[in-house]
């Protein structure tokens, strides 16, 4: 018997009012919001120099082993697990790739191997740096847009050229079974 693989893609534009939105955005981009380099995004299955290059971000991780683990996760947090809704939380971080001379497309992955959940990525500013989907369309990086999809689904991101910081929220979680 052939089962065929459902393909789960929700792109949701202005997910927050105004006011949650800036509240996200003044913290994530602002001065005192603390950043952690990470020397790879993503573990590279091959060595490829020019790939390895532009392997870095800084991330915040506002929770995982099952608590918060920011002084921010409320203040950033709330808003959009009060409209996503999750049953339980896996794992929130914000990552931020700082502008590249080219458009670069990093590696294909699973933020965490054999979760069968949802990941959303919320876009905290826009720019040109895109999220790409194995064997999908791409998804531009625009302010205020969230983006559901299975966990187990591939995808990556790329540098931005035309501002200073590609900055998203990525969140792992179990959505309630009905």
């Amino acid at each position: 018997q052939l089962t065929q693989q459902v393909i789960s893609l929700a792109k949701i534009d202005n997910f927050l009012d105004k006011k949650e939105f800036q509240q996200i955005q003044d913290i994530c981009l602002g001065a005192n919001f603390p950043w952690f380099c990470n020397s790879n995004i993503v573990r590279p299955e091959n060595k490829d120099e020019f790939l390895d290059f532009y392997n870095y971000q800084f991330t915040h991780t506002l929770y995982r082993d099952y608590s918060p683990c920011s002084n921010y996760f409320n203040d950033i947090c709330d808003p959009l697990f009060f409209k996503i809704n999750p049953a339980s939380i896996m794992r929130v971080k914000a990552n931020l790739i700082p502008r590249a001379d080219k458009n670069v497309i990093h590696e294909y992955h699973e933020d965490i191997t054999k979760f069968k959940g949802k990941t959303a990525i919320y876009y905290v500013n826009t720019n040109n740096g895109k999220t790409y989907f194995k064997d999908l369309a791409s998804v531009e990086a625009v302010e205020n847009r969230l983006v559901i999809f299975d966990s187990n689904m591939l995808h990556t991101g790329s540098t931005c050229t035309d501002q200073r910081t590609r900055v998203v929220l990525n969140l792992n979680y179990f959505e309630w079974n009905n």
